[in-house]
């Protein structure tokens, strides 16, 4: 369903909570669309380097602020404001959640949307179900997930991404904050399942990037990718969500933007596991969150008690947190016994 108009959203501002990357690339394209913005930061430093450059040099260079974005790295001063995008590491969001209720506790019509492509750490959760138990079950929450680099968004190419929530109205006055000329959003009512597609493909990123880095070429790529689409469906199905979420933007979609483009932070990880970089030494020199990581941990132990079949995540799983060598990890997946696709 493409987006539908919400008269009267777009007049209000929006706080955009998370300074990173996409956040910054959201803020400005929020900004672009005629709506006060106001992104949010913890790092006090970097949010006053960000006020002098009007610019993110760090993660966005050469990409301006519109006029109409301003900055703080104090959360009280979004006291007043009843609309918030989230794009924080999942092991920051609960904590961030429960800050905006806080301060907006009695604010009417508040909408909590977010970014961030995982799960909760330790609890497993998809970061609706947090929302839920921060804000009540009544709270007007939405996900916003697809296929999109940060970099691209800021300079205006174009683009396609959903919005996920289970009303409407909600899932269109998010949508409204976000289209342009240039951003093409659609509106899908499977909030569990677009959350699930934007964490698995994260997993499958990392794999393909094991093969590429491990120097397997095209053909291996090509076969990871189909194949991490038929175990994405399948696992996202055991989890909650609709197969034909699946096949569109936060699944397929997604799925092929991480696992082909070096753009990809799960991506670039995998290339230097599989070129026999340490994990410590690749996360120093990306600088920012992996979310890939957490969610291959999340999804082997939530598969504990679903048992699905899910060999690509396994493999990544073991080279992540059992010491497997990646060229093992491949070597395990090719020896598996024959069977019909």
């Amino acid at each position: 369903m493409s987006m539908g108009s919400q008269p009267g959203s777009r007049k209000e501002p929006v706080a955009v909570l998370g300074a990173g990357s996409w956040g910054t690339a959201l803020a400005i394209l929020i900004a672009r669309n005629n709506l006060e913005v106001k992104l949010w930061g913890h790092d006090s430093a970097h949010i006053d380097q960000l006020a002098r450059d009007r610019a993110n040099h760090r993660f966005l260079p050469g990409h301006s602020f519109p006029k109409n974005l301003t900055l703080t790295d104090e959360i009280g001063n979004l006291g007043g404001l009843s609309q918030f995008l989230i794009v924080v590491p999942s092991h920051a969001f609960r904590g961030l959640c429960e800050q905006i209720e806080e301060l907006s506790s009695n604010r009417a019509g508040k909408v909590v949307a977010w970014g961030t492509k995982g799960f909760e750490p330790g609890s497993g959760k998809l970061l609706g179900e947090v929302a839920v138990e921060v804000c009540g079950s009544d709270a007007q929450l939405a996900a916003v997930s697809g296929p999109s680099f940060a970099a691209e968004v800021a300079a205006g190419l174009p683009t396609a991404l959903t919005v996920a929530a289970t009303s409407e109205v909600v899932s269109s006055q998010v949508a409204n904050w976000l289209h342009s000329d240039r951003m093409r959003v659609y509106t899908n009512p499977d909030l569990t399942g677009v959350q699930l597609g934007g964490a698995i493909k994260n997993v499958m990123a990392i794999a393909t990037g094991i093969s590429d880095g491990l120097g397997f070429g095209a053909n291996a790529r090509a076969a990871l990718v189909t194949r991490g689409l038929a175990e994405l469906k399948r696992l996202g199905e055991a989890l909650g969500g609709r197969s034909e979420t699946f096949m569109g933007l936060t699944g397929m979609g997604d799925l092929i933007l991480t696992c082909t483009d070096d753009q990809s932070r799960n991506r670039r990880l995998g290339l230097g596991l599989g070129r026999g970089e340490s994990l410590g030494t690749i996360l120093t020199n990306l600088g920012q969150e992996v979310e890939g990581i957490n969610t291959a941990r999340e999804l082997k132990r939530l598969n504990e008690s679903l048992k699905v079949s899910i060999p690509i995540i396994d493999q990544v799983y073991r080279v992540l947190f059992a010491d497997c060598p990646p060229i093992e990890a491949v070597d395990a997946l090719l020896s598996r016994e024959l069977r019909s696709e």
